[in-house]
C-alpha cells in the first residue's frame, strides 16, 4: 500500500468506524503537535531542562504538518455537509490545530537558534578578554 492509499484510508474513517475517525484522527494529531511545539518553547525558555529543544521543535513543525494535511484530505473526501456525521467539523477544527502546532515549532526553533548564537558570542567575548 503506498503512502497515499495510507493516508486517504485514514482520512476517510479506514475500514472500520465511521467517518468521524479521521477527523478525530487529524485532531489528535494536531493536539499532540501543539503539546510538543509547548513543551519545546519551555524548553527553550529554560522551564524544562531535560531533552533537545531544537529536536523538539521540529518535531512539533512535522506532527503539525501530518495533522493539517489529514484535516485537509478528510475535508476534500468527506461527503456532506456540517451536521452529517462525516466529522466535517472536526477537520475543520483540526486545520487550526495543526497550524499552531507549526507556529509553536517555528518559534521554538528560532529561539534556540537566538539562544545558540548568543552563547556563543558570549564564549568568544570570554576567549578574547582572557587573553
Amino acid at each position: 500500500m503506498s503512502t497515499v492509499d495510507v493516508l486517504t484510508v485514514a482520512a476517510e474513517g479506514g475500514v472500520i468506524g465511521d467517518g468521524r475517525t479521521g477527523a478525530n484522527l487529524a485532531l489528535g494529531v494536531g493536539l499532540i503537535g501543539v503539546a510538543i511545539g509547548w513543551l519545546a518553547l519551555a524548553r527553550v525558555s529554560g522551564r524544562i531542562s531535560t531533552g533537545n529543544a531544537r529536536t523538539s521543535a521540529v518535531s512539533a513543525m512535522v506532527v503539525g504538518l501530518a495533522g493539517t494535511a489529514l484535516a485537509a484530505l478528510h475535508l476534500a473526501t468527506s461527503h456532506g455537509g456540517p451536521g452529517t456525521g462525516n466529522g466535517l467539523v472536526g477537520a475543520v477544527v483540526a486545520i487550526p490545530l495543526g497550524l499552531l502546532a507549526i507556529a509553536l515549532g517555528r518559534r521554538a526553533l528560532a529561539r534556540s537558534r537566538r539562544a545558540v548564537r548568543t552563547a556563543d558570542r558570549f564564549e568568544h567575548e570570554r576567549a578574547l578578554g582572557d587573553s
